[in-house]
């Protein structure tokens, strides 16, 4: 009786010790995602995906070259775009973590909830930030397109240095700094 128990427990634990850990899936979005739930999303690179009340539970990547257009979409994690040619995160969208775009081209995020920041960063094209609720900072750095930045709530600071030209905006209320560039924003 003893042997049966042991060698029940030791199929038990090697069993245990042998299972794979779950991975979240990633889903590669080309065209159009409609309410449904995906643990990560990727847009590859020179792809069009256009999210339409999407349930995000991982983060959403947008490649080079490639175009986000989120509406209405719930992401637990972060939003972000690498050379992306454009990312668009709108109407009452909420994103858990934050908006990262850098080293692309244009973006617009508005009317929406960010948990923690957005962050427009070496972008060629034109960048807004309006009608949020931001939970951390807004920062615009070293941008070229041009940058509006209005009628936002920000719990942390509002960013900007080296943005040619100057960003433009108002109307927003930030708990933490306004600094540099956009000291009156």
């Amino acid at each position: 009786m003893r042997n049966k128990v042991a060698v029940g427990i030791m199929v038990l634990v090697m069993s245990g010790a042998l299972a794979a850990p779950a991975m979240a899936e990633e889903r590669v979005c080309r065209g159009a995602i409609g309410a449904v739930t995906v643990d990560n999303l990727r847009v590859p690179s020179d792809s069009t995906c256009t999210l339409s009340g999407t349930y995000v539970k991982g983060t959403i990547k947008v490649e080079r070259g490639a175009t986000l257009h989120a509406s209405a979409v719930r992401v637990i994690g972060n939003v972000q775009g690498e050379g992306a040619a454009r990312v668009n995160v709108v109407n009452s969208s909420q994103v858990g973590g934050s908006v990262q775009v850098k080293q692309g081209g244009a973006a617009r995020v508005a009317d929406s909830r960010i948990n923690a920041d957005i962050q427009f960063d070496s972008q060629r094209g034109e960048l807004i930030a309006s009608s949020n609720v931001v939970g951390g900072n807004i920062q615009a750095m070293k941008n070229t397109g041009g940058v509006a930045i209005s009628h936002n709530r920000v719990d942390g600071n509002l960013q900007c240095k080296e943005n040619r030209p100057a960003p433009t905006g108002g109307g927003n209320i930030v708990n933490g700094n306004k600094e540099d560039q956009c000291s009156r924003l």
